[in-house]
Parts: C-alpha cells; structure tokens; sequence
C-alpha cells in the first residue's frame, strides 16, 4: 500500500511517501488511520484529530469505512477550500 502525505500532514509525519503492509485487520480507511497514528510520535500528531483530514483512494475521495486493499494508493491532506 502506498501512502502519501500531503501539506500539514506531511510536515507531521516528516515524510511525503512510504510503502506500508498494514496487518489484515485494517479493511478501511478509518483502520488505516487508528494504525498509522501508532507508527511514530510525528504520526500520531498528524492523526490525532481525524476529523480535520481528508483522505483519497486511488485518487478517489474516501468517506472513513471506505476499504483499502494491499495494492492501493491512499492519500491524505487537510481540508481544502476554494476561492
């Protein structure tokens, strides 16, 4: 699964990408979450209030019990706003 990070969030977590095989139990977004924010002090930070980040699969925009899978590509950043 490849994850990246964008804007605040990456700054948090101090990388912009990785590849990551979560244990089977992670079957959405939501569980993606919960398991990241254990992976490191800079991942908790970032994930520490869910509700203020987006996240994206396969370049898709995912509601929290949106599934992922081993050969996705998921993203997160924060709210976006249009002017």
């Amino acid at each position: 699964m490849r994850i990246l990070y964008f804007a605040w969030v990456r700054q948090k977590v101090g990388i912009a990408e990785e590849v990551l095989s979560p244990p089977a139990e992670v079957r959405d977004v939501a569980g993606l979450v919960h398991w990241l924010s254990a992976r490191s002090p800079g991942h908790a930070e970032a994930f520490a209030q869910p509700r203020q980040i987006r996240a994206a699969v396969n370049q898709e925009f995912a509601q929290p019990d949106s599934p992922v899978a081993a050969n996705d590509e998921i993203a997160f950043f924060p709210p976006v706003t249009g002017g």
